[in-house]
């Protein structure tokens, strides 16, 4: 019997589950990754890296599912909506997008590891803007989980408030390394974990982006004059 329009729904509701599942692993590898930095912990850093396998599983299920069920549907002629359609892409792309962040969130661990005991403290923005990231992709998975229009965008807002807090930490680790107070590699491994960061709450800017699109068929893009919408015709 041929896949009807409310079983592709159901389907459709699974995945956009384990996605929601995905996206609280994803959440607290970050926030694992985040905290090792602070305690120079590379026993914790391992444990980050090791379960980016976990992530990277559930990314090829997901991808698995949602092929086979696009798959179903074509093959047995069921009739879509745009609104299924959005939604089928966007449970796609996030996927992608959170396997990202936990390969960034991996990186950092990395980076820890390499630092190994150096005690030379971070400046104190650095812990504002991990925590700030850390929100954001709190906010990411609920926009996602509720499909939550506004919320993107407040996710969307955040971005100039991070790469904010990067400015301020680069030229701090810049002083600190010009009066002697950090050393080059030091610096270069900081540097290298905020990059990461702020790559996360970009991640994080893609999926609001999706949620938009699925909520209200707006594509959202960046310019230089901030975040526009381009409403397209169903």
């Amino acid at each position: 019997m041929p896949i009807t329009s409310q079983q592709f729904d159901e389907q459709l509701a699974k995945i956009r589950a384990k996605l929601t599942s995905q996206g609280v692993l994803v959440t607290n590898l970050a926030e694992q990754a985040f905290e090792t930095i602070y305690q120079r912990d590379t026993d914790g850093a391992f444990i980050v890296m090791n379960r980016d396998d976990e992530v990277d599983h559930a990314d090829i299920e997901i991808e698995r599912d949602a092929v086979d069920l696009l798959i179903k549907a074509t093959n047995e002629g069921c009739r879509l909506d745009s609104g299924q359609i959005r939604s089928m892409l966007s449970a796609v792309k996030v996927n992608n997008e959170l396997e990202r962040i936990a390969d960034a969130a991996a990186a950092i661990a990395e980076r820890v590891v390499s630092i190994g005991d150096r005690t030379t403290p971070f400046p104190n923005t650095t812990r504002v803007l991990t925590n700030s990231v850390a929100g954001i992709l709190r906010d990411t998975v609920k926009a996602f989980d509720k499909i939550d229009a506004q919320r993107a965008k407040a996710v969307l807002a955040a971005e100039g408030t991070v790469l904010k807090f990067q400015d301020v930490i680069n030229r701090d680790c810049e002083q600190r390394v010009s009066e002697g107070k950090m050393s080059v590699d030091l610096a270069f491994d900081l540097h290298a974990m905020i990059n990461l960061t702020v790559l996360m709450a970009d991640h994080c800017t893609n999926i609001a982006e999706q949620m938009i699109y699925q909520a209200t068929g707006a594509i959202v893009r960046h310019t230089n004059a901030g975040w526009v919408e381009h409403e397209l015709d169903d």
